[in-house]
């Protein structure tokens, strides 16, 4: 049975903090896997946290491995672009998603 997470990834040393996000190396790789997610309904919300150097993900899985599992096919995973720093399971009480 799937529920959501609450996925926060961090920047790595692979992150070039004098380049914007969509400068870093291998952007449109990144963002293609990522599209392929949300088009697959994995990753349902996703975004960077302000200046905190950090994104949020929204994903449905089975379990917490599924999700490291799924975030290891990531170019920047690879790159240490972004480091995955939390995987919680996430209890939606208002509003909802598709």
């Amino acid at each position: 049975m799937t529920r959501l997470f609450a996925v926060i990834r961090g920047h790595g040393p692979g992150y070039d903090r004098a380049r914007p996000l969509e400068a870093q190396a291998d952007w449109p790789a990144h963002a293609a896997f990522m599209n392929a997610l949300e088009a697959e309904g994995i990753a349902l919300l996703a975004g960077p946290l302000s200046d905190a150097g950090e994104a949020l993900i929204i994903m449905r899985a089975t379990d917490a491995e599924e999700i490291e599992r799924r975030l290891a096919a990531d170019p920047w995973t690879a790159s240490k672009t972004l480091v995955t720093t939390r995987v919680v399971p996430w209890d939606l009480r208002l509003g909802t998603l598709s």
